[in-house]
């Protein structure tokens, strides 16, 4: 007999994430972002086609959490051989970001999980990202810093996947009762 407990949410960053800037030259203002939203965006061959696999492979519950919103599933889930993903309700994108703040997602990815254990994956978590979710958020959660330039690497997955394998801290894995 098995027992199954609720499957870990792992949101998903797309700019500097999925979509790494190797270089690129990022958009100054809001419209030019906007416009990077597209399937004519030159950067999007960038991305590492084989993160699909391995994003599906893993046991838990993928969203979009990037401001890129309902447009990652028409622009960045088809390469990846993605299906279309939840997108989490987050704020507006501020205009300016400023050092030692906390991230614009945070708040709103806690109120999101609402009591399930979570992952993160972004380029720009913070420790302030991680004391906040640490004191809001009673389940477990990794918050995985990525490079900007490359993406998630092997070293990324291996880190989620030790997380999610971890059998004494978290109670989705399935079990076996004998």
């Amino acid at each position: 007999m098995t027992d199954r407990a609720v499957r870990p949410l792992l949101f998903l960053d797309v700019d500097g994430t999925l979509l790494p800037y190797r270089g690129a030259r990022l958009p100054s203002t809001p419209q030019g972002w906007e416009d990077c939203q597209d399937v004519s965006n030159p950067q999007l061959a960038n991305i590492d086609v084989g993160h699909g696999p391995r994003l599906l492979a893993l046991p838990c519950d993928l969203m979009w959490a990037t401001a890129w919103m309902e447009d990652a599933n028409e622009v960045i889930a088809p390469p990846l051989g993605l299906p279309a993903l939840p997108v989490t309700d987050l704020p507006d994108v501020p205009q300016k970001y400023e050092a030692d703040t906390l991230n614009w997602k945070t708040r709103a990815l806690v109120r999101a999980a609402a009591g399930h254990p979570f992952i993160w994956v972004d380029d720009s978590i913070t420790d302030i990202d991680h004391a906040r979710v640490s004191t809001h958020h009673r389940e477990h959660a990794l918050l995985q810093r990525v490079d900007s330039m490359i993406g998630p690497t092997d070293t990324d997955f291996a880190v989620i996947d030790d997380w999610l394998l971890e059998p004494i801290q978290h109670p989705w894995r399935t079990q076996r009762r004998d």
